[in-house]
């Protein structure tokens, strides 16, 4: 009997009149942020999880096969896509990258964004093992595909040149990103995880330094790793963003 996959899609739960829009990891999906859309859904927030283009397939050569450019217009479609609905007033989060293209978005001061921030995003250039994560990434999908080892081996060496590749580009979008932080005019939520074995968890404070022009909340979970999201801080991590988003300014006229 053929074994089925059961692939994660985007989540959208309407439940009041603020809006929230989390982002996904690299190599993640929805799943990355699905327990902090159920709390926030509780809390009566309408919650967006989009999945980037090329994600949550059971090929990595389908996250390859895309790009930055793409992926800043799916962030940007995510905010129509509520704008659509009737949402006039939104807050932008992300998780990795998830959080890189959030931060972009509120560089550029859109009216409909009142607030956002990040979980572990290297939006400054840091050290990290990104690379190496990406190959182990690819090799657990390929082998849950049950594509045969010799095949694996074969296509492994291209799948690691090109998320080099793309790697680079992320990090030249970020560093794009970094220089456009004194604009952003919103409160932002900023999130880094003590045990991050992803990037180094150092980085967050130069992301800090640079947003001169805004109110910042941060916080630092010492006990959880990069997917800051799902670790064993979850808890406290939803009920921080729950708190940042209650301050935001939901009822007032732009």
């Amino acid at each position: 009997m053929e074994r089925k996959i059961k692939l994660p899609e985007p989540l959208f739960v309407e439940n009041g009149e603020k809006a929230v829009i989390l982002f996904h990891a690299y190599s993640g999906s929805s799943n990355d942020v699905r327990m902090m859309c159920r709390f926030l859904e509780k809390r009566k927030y309408t919650v967006y999880t989009p999945i980037f283009s090329g994600h949550a397939t059971l090929s990595p050569e389908d996250i390859l096969s895309e790009s930055v450019t793409q992926w800043e217009q799916d962030a940007l479609q995510a905010v129509e896509f509520l704008k659509a609905r009737g949402y006039s007033k939104i807050a932008v989060l992300g998780l990795s990258m998830g959080g890189v293209f959030a931060m972009n978005l509120l560089t550029k001061k859109r009216k409909e964004i009142i607030g956002g921030g990040f979980f572990c995003s290297p939006i400054f250039p840091v050290k990290n093992h990104v690379p190496e994560n990406f190959a182990l990434y690819a090799q657990s999908v390929l082998k849950m595909a049950e594509i045969e080892e010799s095949e694996i081996n074969r296509r492994m060496p291209q799948i690691e040149q090109q998320s080099v590749k793309q790697l680079g580009q992320i990090e030249a979008y970020a560093a794009r990103t970094a220089e456009k932080l004194s604009d952003i005019d919103v409160p932002v939520f900023a999130a880094q995880a003590g045990k991050d074995e992803m990037i180094d968890a150092a980085g967050v404070f130069q992301t800090i330094e640079a947003l001169t022009t805004t109110k910042i909340t941060f916080n630092w979970y010492p006990n959880s790793g990069h997917v800051l999201t799902v670790g064993p801080e979850h808890k406290e991590l939803e009920q921080d963003v729950a708190n940042y988003l209650d301050t935001l300014l939901w009822n007032e006229e732009i």
